[in-house]
């Protein structure tokens, strides 16, 4: 059996953006190896150039056409573009389609642009766990864009308004109550909305229902710096992605320049650090818990014992403070 490759002796290659190790880091940190941790700890020192887009939105509102629309015209510009495809998994058997790569399949003979696909595995907020270490892996290997396409969300599934630079929301015409998709859960997170398929005869609807709801959400006296754009595009015609394009440059650089731009970097370094040390105390508390759990279980299941009482003693004697 061959010996694994040591994951400090990855990041090299990693930065010197070969493919192969950047796929065995991203799988290291899917499983959550503590042995990757000293190598994803330099990845993130050297990441912070790429510009972050968090792609979500209601199921077949059009994500995956648009991302790969976008990451062409991204590529004619000279520009690398890194994917991280965020698919739902199974809550019995754990597994995943992984439909979103199987939609971007014209991109993957290109150099300049990297896909990886993650499945959720039980994490909620529309993204997986391992996500944001990708995002740094890709960012340190030199790629100018990494985009990061959410699973179908609801109103409250909005993590990715706290991990991306640059949110875009996308809707699309047709998919029954209109207003739902664009209910204040998600339209308070986008930095740029997008309405997909307007080559729809019925796609000026939903643009005249998101400038509406957008100017009734505007408080009077608001003096945000940056108002969140309606964007109709067509991936069929290519219609509005040079708009789209625009918008994300204008947008990457009120953050770079505005004092809210340095106060939300801010806010998703916070958001790294209580999502990891969350991480790390379910892994604990996962290891911990195994010779305790059947027993307590079992007292709570013939009403001996509350469910207070029975998370109480599984608690008693768990120490947290240790390596999983």
């Amino acid at each position: 059996m061959a010996k694994q490759i040591p994951s400090d002796s990855l990041v090299v290659r990693a930065l010197a953006g070969d493919n192969a190790a950047m796929a065995r880091l991203m799988s290291r940190a899917e499983a959550g190896s503590a042995e990757c941790r000293p190598a994803l700890a330099q990845l993130y020192a050297k990441a912070g150039r790429a510009h972050v887009i968090g792609i979500t939105g209601v199921p077949g509102s059009g994500k995956s056409t648009l991302v790969s629309t976008l990451t062409l015209k991204l590529r004619t510009g000279g520009k690398r573009v890194g994917i991280i495809a965020v698919d739902p998994s199974s809550p019995y058997s754990g597994g995943s389609i992984m439909g979103d790569r199987i939609r971007m399949s014209e991109l993957v003979n290109d150099e300049g642009i990297f896909i990886r696909s993650m499945a959720t595995r039980g994490a909620q907020g529309g993204m997986a766990r391992a996500s944001l270490e990708a995002v740094d892996v890709l960012d340190a290997a030199g790629f100018d864009y990494v985009i990061v396409e959410t699973v179908g969300v609801g109103q409250a599934e909005v993590e990715i308004a706290r991990a991306a630079q640059t949110v875009i929301v996308v809707s699309a015409p047709g998919l029954g109550d209109d207003i739902q998709a664009i209910k204040a859960g998600i339209l308070e997170i986008a930095d740029i909305h997008v309405v997909s398929k307007c080559d729809r005869s019925d796609a000026n609807r939903t643009v005249s229902d998101l400038k509406s709801m957008l100017t009734m959400g505007m408080a009077v006296g608001d003096d945000r710096l940056w108002r969140a754009p309606v964007v109709p595009t067509s991936s069929v015609n290519g219609q509005g992605f040079e708009q789209l394009i625009e918008c994300l440059g204008r947008h990457g650089h009120f953050m770079r320049s505005s004092e809210t731009g340095q106060i939300r970097v801010r806010k998703i370094a916070e958001f790294r650090m209580l999502k990891t040390a969350e991480d790390l105390l379910r892994q604990r508390f996962t290891n911990a818990r195994r010779g305790a759990l059947a027993a307590v279980s079992e007292q709570l299941a013939g009403r001996r014992i509350s469910p207070y009482q029975a998370a109480e003693q599984l608690l008693d004697g768990i120490n947290l403070k240790g390596t999983p």
